[in-house]
């Protein structure tokens, strides 16, 4: 991995271009293939490819008939091989199973050579633990079934022991040969259990049926040994068989009877979505299906270079823009704002190209709209906090108070805005498919850069700038003037302070500037009727001074004539 390290991101399939390969599939004896097969299969193909750790590749259909695998660059020819093998299903029984999730052990940790298990006979059984030597063992601690993960083979002999990680949970197997292999399968589905009076449970289980004799034969056979070990300990893994797609088990359920018939009922915590996906999994899971590469071209990025220019100079004229408004409306004080955008931007940068290092992340076109939207969105919170300084200044306080009264306001309606686009990023990465992923998580990468640089860079610069000649003396360029935003300090110097007309002053400003703001805010039909009400309300005292007048008048004709 690290002579592949780059300072350039990865780029996805829109913008680096890449491989697109059409396959056949075909189908072992003279069987046809159906809708159903040939959508398992796609999801098979995309589970190996995502698994190789290519990411923002495309799979679908076409025509009914065929399989279009797009990746962005060249594919390897292991990769080729994955792609075009059939799907492995089969049943193992479980030797050694760890009870949490278990990563690789560390070597310090390992069991000396000396204490290492020596198999002491030949296996009578795929159970028997005498399938576990010392380099099976050594296997076993090595292996990392959480991040970061063992790359693991998904194909092995069927005649020899495994070991195996379950993808969802992290747990790690030691797994025997196969007992049960999985074109034995004859049907699966799912429902709701039967409790033993054969009435209706609330518990979703997944129904399998092997074919019959050898499938019904073979299952009772493992069953009777396993079912034995569950009656003597329940927690026993050796009471447990492994369902094994592609040498990755996907589940491992204990037998609880001996099955005669070749019915078996599947039963644990499921959900309907869950028990769906292992029905599915078990029907079309060993399918007779190969694929061959019928097509194999070169797909050009010159599109998607194309609108990765425009976005780019949409992104640095709203960043223009952005640099523009803050020196106009902050003066120096923008400066803050700029550092602040380019530190947010080279965080960006370096998670981006360290997730590419790591976890082979690609940037794709719709990534790139994330990072171009988050601009403004990041603005947005240097705005709302120097407005809060702003507004302590005018309240009279001198600037040290200020940032960390500006501060202690800000940063609460910072944290709530961010809180909300990482929520919003979070969810539409996880209910959308495609290029959207690549838009939500750039989303909420930059917000979460945002976060860093408010709180760690752009809040302690401003608490050092408060200190200096220049911003604490309130330069009229800085930005920061009270003069110039209209403040009355509490504290006038010589002893003196601010009177209480002064103070009347500074809350006339405040309440002319809420009126303003609510003024702007007013619909169309809010302002005719605030006009009427301001003509009647000018009317009748237009009225009451004339009654006034004419009082007054009356008033001095009665002296006259008195």
């Amino acid at each position: 991995m690290a002579g592949a390290a780059s300072w350039a991101p990865k780029l996805g399939l829109d913008l680096e271009g890449g491989t697109q390969m059409i396959l056949a599939p075909k189908v072992e004896g003279a069987g046809q293939i159906t809708s159903e097969q040939l959508d398992q299969a796609v999801s098979i193909i995309r589970q190996r490819v995502d698994g190789s750790g290519v990411s923002e590749a495309q799979i679908s259909t076409e025509g009914g008939s065929n399989v279009v695998v797009s990746m962005p660059g060249k594919p390897t020819d292991e990769e080729r091989n994955l792609i075009k093998a059939s799907a492995n299903m089969n049943f193992r029984p479980v030797i050694v199973a760890t009870q949490v999730p278990s990563g690789a052990v560390p070597e310090a940790e390992r069991t000396p050579a000396d204490k290492l298990p020596v198999p002491t006979a030949k296996p009578v059984n795929a159970s028997d633990t005498n399938w576990v030597d010392a380099a099976l063992m050594k296997e076993f601690e090595a292996t990392s079934c959480i991040p970061p993960l063992t790359e693991r083979p998904t194909s092995s002999d069927p005649a020899k022991p495994l070991v195996s990680c379950e993808p969802g949970t992290g747990l790690k197997y030691i797994l025997g040969p196969v007992e049960i292999p999985g074109k034995w399968i004859k049907t699966a589905s799912y429902g709701l259990a039967q409790g033993a009076q054969g009435a209706t449970t609330n518990e979703w289980s997944v129904q399998l049926t092997l074919e019959k004799p050898e499938g019904a034969e073979a299952f009772k056979s493992v069953t009777q040994r396993l079912n034995a070990k569950y009656l003597a300990n329940p927690n026993d893994p050796q009471a447990r068989f492994a369902i094994v797609l592609d040498d990755s088990v996907i589940s491992a359920p204990a037998s609880m009877a001996v099955i005669t018939d070749g019915q078996s009922s599947i039963t644990g915590q499921f959900t309907e979505t869950s028990a769906k996906a292992l029905a599915d999994q078990l029907k079309f899971g060993s399918l007779p299906i190969s694929f061959e590469i019928q097509s194999e071209i070169q797909i050009s990025a010159t599109l998607g270079l194309q609108q990765l220019e425009m976005g780019l100079l949409a992104g640095l004229i709203g960043l223009l823009l952005v640099v523009v408004y803050s020196l106009f409306q902050y003066r120096a004080l923008g400066f803050v704002t700029i550092l602040s955008l380019v530190i947010a931007g080279v965080l960006t940068y370096l998670a981006i190209v360290l997730l590419g290092w790591a976890e082979n992340y690609r940037l794709s076109l719709a990534g790139v709209a994330g990072i171009i939207v988050a601009i403004g969105q990041t603005a947005d919170s240097f705005i709302v906090y120097f407005e809060r300084v702003r507004d302590e200044l005018r309240d009279g306080r001198g600037l040290v108070a200020a940032v960390e009264n500006g501060w202690a306001r800000a940063k609460r309606t910072i944290l709530a805005s961010k809180a909300v686009n990482i929520l919003a990023s979070l969810v539409l990465y996880f209910v959308s498919v495609g290029s959207v992923k690549g838009f939500a998580f750039t989303l909420g990468l930059t917000a979460v850069a945002d976060l860093i640089v408010v709180f760690m860079f752009t809040h302690p610069m401003l608490q050092m700038l408060a200190r200096t000649k220049f911003f604490g003396e309130g330069h009229r360029f800085s930005g920061l003037d009270p003069a110039q935003l209209g403040a009355i300090p509490l504290y006038r110097g010589a002893g003196r302070l601010r009177t209480p007309a002064e103070s009347l002053e500074v809350a006339k400003g405040k309440n002319a500037r809420a009126a303003g703001e609510a003024e702007r805010r007013q619909t169309i039909a809010e302002r005719r009727l605030a006009a009427k009400e301001s003509a009647a309300n000018e009317k009748q005292m237009v009225g009451s001074r004339g009654a006034g007048s004419a009082k007054s008048e009356s008033s001095d004709d009665s002296k006259e004539s008195k």
